[in-house]
Formats: structure tokens, sequence, C-alpha cells
């Protein structure tokens, strides 16, 4: 299987092609014309590092035709190939934010579904042994009953440079809350926020949001920066879900072993050693095999950017408001 990484403007873009350089019956293609103003040749240097094929333009990538592809370019450009990885037929593993306005993530979804391709979004809990659990647990009622309530939070670093944490953090939750209820639509949300962290009152660095779905499920959600002397290695959403018999509680990244290390004079977190990216390629490699769904999709993340784009407007207005319809794509 050839599989490209398509851009290293991502920070896990070497991640993922040390990844697939490892992985066996993988081809692998690294691609980064576009290159950096302070590292033009960071693309090439990974590709002499790993011993991997090197494309020095976006045509030349695809006239290779891989089998699939992971898209880790600046958040404006992916968009543009992700379609174009569409057209060749290729599967597609895609970083977040994938999109940055609702009418680019449907035309994404749109292309990749006409074209008959998979568009997965890395989501690294979603796709993790625990949430395969609960989903198990909650899906024949036994455990809890009919789900009523979800509680999430995720705290952790923030960057004023990526955004606020209605667009960084959020999703995360929202993801998960979307994978449960099987693609459920939200009906209409209410968030507040503050800028207490980041100091601009443009980029919200904590948010409360309560989400409405269709068939009743209310699922509050709290979000936010975590202060650099609190940042550990344990970060990482964690859910209740109640039900009318009882709850189950979710956490992405267990904390197995706690203490205190004198030598940062920080709380230190040992948690399971697997790396949450190697799941996520893995299950998107599968995926590619046997058609089987490897995490949020194309149209989970139009979904979501819906929702996040009406509590934008909920936190401006002090408001509920409905969650609205898709948008038309626009060409």
């Amino acid at each position: 299987m050839k599989v490209a990484v398509l851009s290293f403007a991502h920070e896990r873009a070497a991640t993922y092609a040390g990844l697939l350089h490892a992985a066996p019956g993988v081809d692998l293609l690294l691609a980064d014309p576009d290159g950096a103003p302070d590292d033009p040749a960071r693309g090439q240097a990974a590709a002499r590092r790993l011993a991997a094929a090197y494309a020095d333009s976006w045509d030349k990538a695809f006239a290779l035709r891989p089998d699939a592809v992971v898209v880790t370019s600046e958040v404006a450009r992916r968009r543009e190939l992700v379609e174009r990885a569409a057209e060749i037929g290729a599967h597609v593993l895609c970083e977040q934010p994938h999109a940055d306005t609702e009418a680019d993530a449907e035309a994404m979804a749109r292309a990749c579904d006409d074209a008959g391709v998979r568009l997965t979004l890395a989501a690294p809990a979603c796709v993790s042994p625990a949430f395969a659990a609960v989903r198990g647990q909650l899906a024949d009622g036994a455990a809890i009953g009919p789900l009523t309530t979800v509680h999430g939070a995720y705290d952790g670093p923030g960057d004023p440079a990526v955004g606020g944490v209605l667009r960084t953090h959020a999703p995360v939750l929202l993801d998960l809350v979307d994978t449960l209820l099987d693609g459920e639509p939200a009906v209409r949300v209410y968030a507040q926020t503050n800028s207490v962290l980041s100091g601009d009152p443009d980029i919200e660095s904590a948010a409360l949001l309560t989400v409405r779905y269709a068939g009743g499920t209310v699922a509050a959600l709290d979000c936010g920066w975590s202060p650099p002397a609190h940042h550990h290695a344990g970060a990482g959403p964690t859910m209740t879900f109640v039900g009318e018999r009882g709850s189950v509680e979710f956490t992405a990244r267990p904390k197995l072993l706690g203490g205190f290390d004198a030598a940062t004079a920080r709380e230190r977190w040992t948690t399971a050693a697997d790396d949450p990216y190697a799941a996520v390629l893995d299950a998107f490699l599968t995926s590619v095999g046997t058609g089987h769904r490897a995490g949020p999709d194309g149209a989970t993340g139009a979904r979501t950017l819906r929702l996040i784009r009406a509590a934008y407007a909920s936190a401006r207005t002090g408001e509920t408001v409905d969650v609205a319809a898709p948008q038309p794509v626009r060409p």
C-alpha cells in the first residue's frame, strides 16, 4: 500500500511519517512543496532520514497515485488536498481541525463520498479501546439504561495562534458525543466563554456548552486551557455518561501512577505507554482494507463545525441558538 504524508506544516507529520516507515507493507511517500520560510527543506530532510520517496510538487505527489494520504498541511490548504486525493481514489486521514468553515467541511465530505473513499479525522479518543468498551455497554442498555445526559471535560495547553477552545478543544468532546450517538444531530446549544488566560477578548480560553440532541440527550461540556504549571502527560478528555439506572465514566488517558517531580516542582503522571496516534493510524490503515469506520468521518466534522458556529453565536448573544441546517456546498 502506498501512503503519502502531505506537508510537514503540522507537528504530527513527522510522527505519522515515522510510524508509516515502520509499518509492514507500506510504501511511504512524502510531499512538502510549500516548505516553510525558516525551514524550506524540512520535508526533504525527513525523506532522506527515512529513505522515503519525495515529491517536490503536489502534482507529482498525486501523479504517483497513493492508495491513501495523511493530510497534515495548514488548515487553509486541507480542502484542496482532500479533494485532490478523492479525485485519484485515495482514502484520507486528516488532522484536526480539518476545515475552517462548514462549507469547506461539507465540500470535503461530498468529494470523498462521491469518489467512494473514506475521509477519516484524526481523533485518538474515539478509536481507543476504552471508548469502544463504553460504546458497547451503552449500546445494549443493560449497564445504565437509556442515556439521558453526558458530562464532558477537556483541559489542555492552548495556543493563541491556533485559536480559542471552541475551535481547538470543544471539537474533541463533540466528536466523542457524535460518535456515541451515531451522528444524531444537535438541535440547540447554549455557550458561555471567557478569555482570562488568553488576555484577548477574541480568543476564548475557557468555554461551557450545553447541547441538546434530537433524541433528547443533553451534553454539558467544559473545556479550557490549563495553566502551564498544570500540563501533564495524562491530559485528555474525560466523560461521564448518565442513564436512567446508572452511569459510566470514560477517561481517554487514565492516570496509572501519580506523584511529585522534585526536579520540575510539578505533578508527574504515568499513563499507558501506547502512542495514541499509532492507534489512529493503525485503525485508518485497517479501514482502507476492510471499509470499517476508523473514527469521525467527514460528515461528523461538518456537524461539529456547524455546532461550533452556533456556539460562537450563543456566546456572543447570551442566548440559546438553534443549530442551523447544513449550508450549501460552494464550488
